[in-house]
């Protein structure tokens, strides 16, 4: 009996490795229908000094501080000193503090307009000394163009502006009715530029086909297990949350420490948030993106995104190896501030800390602040946020009209590449348009490899002057696709 159960152990362990063998090798990658780009006239040179132009003015986002509105008046003023078609045949419009928004009439009022953002702030430079070349000097060095801004997120705006121009000089135009919705603060959550935008859209009845903003990038070798191009479109992004924990204890002389103290008490609290983040689990969007990265990858890796019904205890533990990855999975914790003490023989009173969270979609603010008061334990813990948190963005079809214009311009621009959903990773202004339209999305046409995706918010930012031209080009064809 022992030898029959034993062999039938066996077969069935046999006919499911087939199945799952079978069912990988029958995989195909299915690539949207694109013709061939339409060419486009315009000047690069011109182009590129535009670009480098707007990279020297200093748009600062400071932290936790309003817009810097005498540095973006100037460059307001640039842009339309820079595109006289653009400021002549496009309504301009200021909008909340130094946001932007242009509006390019179609010819048939009755179709959904197409809205396409980017931010005009940017994060500050760090150590300027440790740059190869000055952060706002937008140098044109060794086939770059150098600078803050160049990679996040001057490259769309400038880019979105200069297809335009180029297709205003062409006599284009379009049916569908384009909106530019440019921020002024996205760098501190878009409060005062993105947020203000989507509501006076809103308040006119705009419902837009498709709205696009910055996020997943063209990446190649980032996507484990695929060598080549992986064009990755943001279908949501993660929620925002910081929290203040604050502990209390006696304050006095060090000479007489009680057997607990407040940053020994606040240690152990971050201690145990630390150790036991929330539970890791896959999202609809990391399985969206693993059915269609799949047919791309190598045999093994394969066989395990496509048989998750049999492999996902494997998959997790594969993916928690690395911090890039292992934040697909959960509500991530990072400890990010701390705060004790006024001199060395002092004992504090109060110890506090600030802990900021990334939401997985389908993880609320509400159940992750039941989870810090469990974790914690602790009644001496005082917890609060430290801001209204953003939740998780909703998750936007991979069908429809919209995913079709963007994935068939995508296919254009980089036909070697796999057009897969992804989970952003950080915030962007996008989150505050999806109560205007569903289909949201996430993309930058940047070319990105392991060596430059630290230079984002990094030192010696930059941009291969040939990828900024390739950028404009793809925002003038999702123009044509997206208004004809």
């Amino acid at each position: 009996m022992f030898k029959r159960l034993l062999a039938l152990l066996l077969l069935l362990s046999l006919a499911l490795l087939a199945g799952a063998v079978l069912h990988t090798l029958t995989l195909s990658y299915e690539r949207p229908e694109a013709r061939p780009p339409d060419p486009l006239s315009f000047d690069t040179s011109t182009a590129v000094e535009r670009f480098a132009g707007a990279i020297r003015i200093p748009t600062v986002s400071q932290p936790e501080q309003a817009p810097d509105l005498a540095a973006l008046k100037v460059f307001h003023d640039y842009l339309e000193q820079q595109f006289p078609a653009v400021s002549a045949q496009l309504r301009r419009e200021a909008v909340g503090q130094g946001a932007l928004l242009y509006t390019w009439a179609g010819q048939d009022p009755s179709l959904p307009p197409v809205v396409l953002m980017g931010h005009m702030d940017v994060v500050p430079a760090g150590d300027e000394a440790a740059w190869t070349q000055p952060p706002f000097s937008g140098a044109v060095q060794d086939g770059a163009i150098w600078g803050r801004g160049t990679l996040d997120d001057k490259i769309n705006v400038l880019g979105i502006l200069e297809a335009a121009e180029a297709l205003l000089a062409e006599g284009y135009k379009p049916q569908r009715t384009l909106i530019f919705a440019f921020g002024g603060d996205e760098e501190n959550g878009g409060e005062y530029g993105a947020k203000a935008i989507a509501a006076l859209l809103a308040r006119r009845g705009v419902e837009p086909l498709l709205v696009l903003d910055e996020g997943g990038t063209l990446s190649r070798g980032l996507v484990p297990g695929v060598a080549g191009a992986v064009a990755l479109i943001g279908t949501a992004e993660k929620g925002y949350a910081s929290a203040r924990l604050t502990a209390h204890s006696p304050g006095g002389h060090a000479s007489m420490p009680p057997p607990e103290m407040a940053i020994g008490i606040l240690s152990k609290a971050l201690s145990a948030l630390q150790e036991h983040p929330m539970p890791a689990r896959l999202t609809p969007v990391s399985k969206q993106m693993f059915d269609a990265i799949a047919p791309a990858m190598s045999f093994p890796g394969r066989v395990v995104v496509t048989n998750r019904w049999l492999s996902t205890p494997l998959l997790i533990a594969m993916l928690e190896g690395a911090p890039s990855s292992a934040a697909m999975l959960r509500t991530t914790t990072a400890l990010t501030m701390f705060d004790a003490g006024i001199k060395d023989n002092v004992l504090p009173d109060t110890a506090s800390a600030v802990v900021n969270f990334r939401l997985l979609p389908g993880d609320s603010a509400e159940a992750l602040m039941t989870h810090i008061h469990d974790t914690i334990d602790d009644e001496r813990i005082a917890v609060q946020w430290l801001q209204t948190p953003n939740e998780a963005s909703p998750i936007s079809p991979k069908q429809g009209p919209a995913w079709e214009i963007l994935s068939r311009s995508i296919a254009q621009s980089a036909p070697d590449a796999v057009i897969s959903p992804y989970l952003m990773m950080g915030a962007s202004d996008a989150t505050h348009f999806t109560g205007l339209t569903p289909a949201v999305y996430r993309y930058s046409p940047i070319a990105l490899t392991p060596q430059s995706l630290d230079r984002i918010h990094g030192i010696d930012e930059r941009i291969p002057v040939d990828n900024y031209l390739d950028a404009v080009r793809f925002y003038a064809q999702l123009m044509r696709n997206a208004a004809e």
